[in-house]
């Protein structure tokens, strides 16, 4: 409780460990840039994959590479979106709006990506909260962010989009520091976190190509490490970052999560999340509820942590990347056939 005292956690844990042998790798980015500026769509590219790297210690195998292009309004209208390979009915996503309907509209237009637990249902899942918070990165590049916001609205306004986000998540409860621009800790008053590369340098291949942001950018990042042993072994990582002017990246959340489960039933035997970045004081609470998805078949954690974690009881960013870990059960079947 000391840590929280004192204010949101801000280190960043850096690159990804090296890969193990016998285990697969799952990582995925969304990139969101502005082509036509701050007032233009926002363009979205997604990637991710899928790489073995076996116990005999030969080269790692890429068994399986998704992407998607988007093009997606202010107010999160996807107005144009293909995927590579191609799969027509991501056309049928047009119109629709970042947020949870488009969650489950996406397992009504295209239930075999969910069903395959492919790698495209995993960006197209996380494209809901990529564009909720995708407007951040502009912070990086405007040091009176918070003045012309502020400008851009007035007082009614500015009380009806606080309003809104009350008990979205433990970090928004009535009374929090996320509601006092003026306060006690808040992104508005402290330095950037770096966000070093997530690339280890003895490991480069141990993500796949990210998209090169040279200007305003925020990239969302997930890894999921996977082994088999006596227990299933995740271990896993989510990052929201934006690129300076300076050249390098800012993080604004990032999570560390250690998971193991029963290999027969799939069942979740323990939990722990490490807080890494984070924007407010109340934040790193949501991990004390994490005790009620122990025995939570992973193929079901979507439904269970939105059942047990929603609103205060859990963080945005957090419940995230546990529901992402639903698909390590497909994760573990890339394992199997490698031998």
């Amino acid at each position: 409780m000391n840590d929280i005292a004192l204010g949101p956690p801000r280190c960043s844990a850096g690159p990804a460990p090296l890969r193990r042998p016998g285990s697969v790798r799952r990582t995925s980015s969304i990139d969101v840039s502005w082509p036509d500026g701050r007032d233009g769509d926002m363009r979205f590219v997604g990637r991710a994959r899928d790489l073995v790297t076996p116990r005999s210690g030969g080269p790692a195998v890429v068994c399986a590479e998704d992407m998607f292009e988007a093009r997606v309004t202010s107010e999160r209208k996807i107005t144009a979106i293909e995927a590579r390979p191609a799969r027509p009915a991501i056309a049928q996503l047009i119109g629709q709006r970042g947020g949870g309907r488009l969650r489950g509209v996406l397992t009504e237009v295209m239930p075999q990506e969910r069903a395959g637990a492919t790698p495209l249902y995993l960006i197209l899942d996380d494209l809901s909260g990529a564009s909720l918070v995708a407007g951040w990165a502009w912070s990086q590049w405007n040091p009176d962010w918070l003045a012309t916001m502020r400008a851009a609205m007035n007082d009614p306004e500015m009380g009806k989009a606080f309003k809104n986000r009350e008990n979205v998540c433990i970090g928004h409860v009535p009374g929090s520091s996320a509601f006092d621009l003026d306060g006690r800790v808040s992104p508005s008053n402290e330095a950037p976190t770096p966000a070093p590369d997530l690339r280890h340098p003895e490991d480069p291949g141990g993500w796949h190509a990210f998209t090169r942001q040279e200007s305003v950018g925020l990239r969302r990042a997930r890894r999921i490490d996977v082994s088999l042993d006596e227990v299933i072994v995740i271990d896993s990582a989510f990052q929201d970052s934006g690129s300076t002017p300076a050249g390098g990246r800012a993080a604004l959340h990032e999570y560390r999560l250690g998971v193991t489960a029963d290999p027969k039933s799939l069942r979740v035997l323990s939990i722990d999340a490490e807080p890494r970045v984070l924007p407010f004081i109340e934040c790193p609470s949501a991990v004390a509820n994490l005790s009620r998805l122990i025995g939570t078949p992973l193929p079901d954690l979507r439904e269970k942590v939105l059942a047990e974690l929603a609103g205060p009881a859990g963080c945005t960013h957090l419940n995230d990347a546990l529901r992402a870990l639903a698909e390590a059960p497909a994760l573990i079947d890339l394992l199997r056939d490698a031998g």
